[in-house]
């Protein structure tokens, strides 16, 4: 069956070693993927803003999945979210910032914003680096909107966190989202992948994906052809067959078809 849509996560896929721009080949790629009726969909926890600047020379060919899953945007317009249960949510934000040692800070996002419980540990930074729009607020109750996903930013690391937090918020989803992050939404990004197919009428078979993390399961299992990066953990090297060290050597190869 023919691809008719390419996820691709951002940090640690797209954007390998820190980089913080996409280089140029990706964009002509995204451009020949559109002339052949292939859509390309940025999935990443980041928000719309952050996305659409990072792809703005092609952002009129994309759908973009923000928020793990949590937003969908496509053509300037939101055309899905799934927002997390608002007493829930808020609790997650207040185990997360008071059983971090002192050393987590809460990160809650709204549809485009996101609203920072901050220690002066990096996470401002980050979310700057990234282009985020955001807000400082010292309680959840101070976010004005749904909340789409909370996260906790740890700058030593996640790896003294996981068994804390992930299993006590399983029913959030809660899971490793990079080296200095773990997300919770009720949404993911293998939902958020088949809210873009129903809406565009694309089966998941016809869907090519790129990740390499944990937080990459639910969409890498979701599409007809999952690539994994080299640089992933062991275990989902293990899990997905296919592998590559940079998405567009696989789309290359797809275009020369």
């Amino acid at each position: 069956m023919a691809i008719r849509l390419v996820c691709s996560d951002i940090d640690g896929t797209l954007l390998q070693y820190g980089k913080k721009e996409l280089e140029g080949e990706i964009f002509e790629q995204i451009r020949q993927l559109h002339r052949r009726g292939i859509l390309f969909c940025p999935a990443s926890g980041r928000q719309y803003t952050s996305l659409r600047r990072l792809f703005a020379p092609v952002a009129e060919h994309c759908v973009f999945l923000c928020e793990n899953g949590g937003v969908i945007y496509k053509d300037e317009q939101c055309i899905a979210k799934n927002p997390m249960p608002r007493a829930l949510a808020e609790e997650i934000a207040m185990d997360m910032w008071t059983r971090s040692d002192g050393q987590g800070e809460v990160m809650l996002s709204g549809q485009n914003t996101a609203y920072l419980m901050e220690r002066g540990l990096g996470m401002l930074k980050r979310v700057q680096f990234v282009g985020n729009h955001y807000k400082i607020i010292h309680s959840p109750r101070e976010v004005p909107e749904p909340i789409t996903k909370v996260s906790v930013y740890l700058h030593q690391g996640v790896e003294g966190y996981v068994d804390r937090f992930v299993p006590r918020w399983k029913e959030a989803n809660c899971a490793v989202a990079g080296p200095l992050w773990i997300d919770t939404t009720f949404a993911n990004k293998g939902m958020g992948v088949r809210s873009v197919c129903r809406t565009l009428g694309i089966e998941l078979e016809e869907v090519m994906a790129f990740g390499d993390n944990y937080n990459d399961v639910s969409m890498l299992d979701a599409a007809g052809m999952p690539y994994i990066m080299d640089s992933a953990a062991a275990p989902l090297r293990e899990k997905y067959p296919l592998h590559t060290p940079r998405p567009e050597d696989v789309l290359r190869q797809l275009l020369q078809d």
